[in-house]
């Protein structure tokens, strides 16, 4: 039976991967909306991609309707960006836990299944190691360290639904991305417009500027590629055998752990086999400032953040192949191909 799928926030990382996917592997139908729609030229001349531009927190009506006509439900829109958490935490909160509050009761209301992006951040400065979806405490900093807003917003959302489906009979999948990284995740051609640690650095060795570990970037995480994710995510969608119902899963891959600094520097090393940079390690410096005085005095990091993936091996079928080295260099070829904007660069 073909499905259709309202996204919101098509346009984002997720969202326009998400879409391209499914209007390529599967009959489902689409309804989705975003600010802007770059990322989605290789959906929008679909017609089972119905697209509106549009800001969700002033077109609520809309959103509701598709509710309403739609089987599954992804509130995609969230602001994920470390920096903003600190600089602007009312944004974060008033998009990332309000708006998306009104489209959770949209879905208890007209009895529509909700799949929804809670984060790796909830997990804040839990001592665990993997991380449990069912057992692992959510700690987090004190109240000046504005970071944990995001957290804390996901994570409220997050009791939220799960309540919603214990007492309300809400359907509903929570699934926790760990550092999804591919095409489409940030644009490194503009400098500054990049604030994930991939598509960051990136911009740097593209645009030949230094790499700034915060800290020394001993931090470590375990990176996914964006291919690896989708297909977790659309099995969710298709939920065979019920596995994926009112469960929530974290989606990473144990495998690819690195820290930022190893992260850097396989960046410079693989960015050497393409043309123009085989000498960018000569061209790039990898630098050290204080989280603090880098984003402000609300940061706050933890080392370490791994994901226990049993439940989606056993519950979906899944587990991540890529390998780090290889996702890395599927996203620098998927940047570098754009050869106009390269040479621009030169």
């Amino acid at each position: 039976m073909t499905q259709k799928i309202l996204i919101i926030g098509a346009n984002g990382f997720i969202g326009s991967n998400l879409s391209a996917h499914i209007l390529k592997h599967k009959d489902w139908e689409i309804f989705a909306m975003d600010l802007s729609s770059e990322k989605l030229s290789d959906s929008r001349g679909d017609p089972r991609f119905h697209f509106v531009e549009g800001d969700l927190r002033k077109q609520m009506d809309w959103i509701e309707a598709r509710v309403a006509e739609c089987d599954v439900v992804l509130p995609l829109a969230a602001i994920a960006n470390p920096a903003t958490y600190v600089n602007e935490p009312l944004s974060v909160f008033e998009l990332d836990f309000e708006a998306n509050l009104q489209i959770v009761r949209m879905c208890v209301k007209h009895k529509k299944r909700l799949i929804f992006p809670s984060t790796s951040e909830v997990y804040g400065m839990s001592e665990d190691s993997p991380y449990d979806e069912e057992t692992s405490n959510l700690v987090t900093g004190p109240i000046n360290k504005e970071r944990w807003i995001y957290s804390c917003s996901k994570q409220m959302l997050d009791r939220v639904i799960y309540a919603y489906g214990a007492h309300h009979g809400l359907s509903y999948t929570l699934f926790r991305p760990f550092n999804w990284f591919g095409p489409k995740l940030d644009n490194p051609w503009v400098q500054g417009k990049s604030n994930r640690v991939v598509t960051k650095f990136l911009s740097n060795i593209l645009h030949k500027k230094d790499i700034v570990l915060i800290d020394g970037g001993a931090q470590k995480r375990c990176f996914i590629y964006i291919d690896d994710a989708i297909d977790a995510l659309v099995r969710i969608i298709e939920n065979k055998n019920g596995g994926a119902n009112n469960q929530i899963f974290n989606i990473g891959h144990p495998g690819n752990e690195a820290s930022i600094a190893e992260l850097a520097d396989m960046m410079l090393d693989i960015m050497r086999e393409f043309k123009g940079f085989e000498t960018i390690r000569s061209q790039v410096k990898i630098t050290v400032a204080n989280g603090q005085e880098y984003y402000g005095a609300g940061y706050q990091d933890i080392d370490t953040r791994v994901p226990k993936i049993n439940k989606a091996a056993n519950l979906l079928g899944w587990k991540p192949t890529t390998n780090m080295r290889d996702a890395v260099r599927k996203t620098i070829s998927y940047y570098y191909a754009d050869t106009e904007k390269l040479l621009a660069t030169a």
